[in-house]
């Protein structure tokens, strides 16, 4: 593996130094993680995620129950 140096602003140092404590790993170990997210993980740019599509159709419906993602009686006969 090789090595790279990179510049910080403090403030994202200090952030990167505390969450890395808090998940008792090393800075290094969470720089990758969250490169390997950003660049595996996220949308490139120009591409729309399932939730870009989908974000102004949330509570678009008024008037259903509230635990209707959640509660399996809702599906019963759903599809027969």
């Amino acid at each position: 593996m090789r090595t790279i140096s990179l510049k910080l602003p403090d403030e994202l140092l200090a952030q990167l130094a505390k969450t890395a404590k808090a998940r008792r790993v090393t800075k290094s170990w969470l720089v990758r993680e969250s490169l390997e997210r950003a660049l595996y993980e996220q949308p490139r740019r120009g591409e729309v995620s399932c939730y870009d599509l989908a974000r102004d159709l949330a509570g678009a419906v008024k008037g259903l129950p509230r635990d209707l993602a959640e509660n399996p009686k809702y599906m019963r006969g759903f599809g027969r």
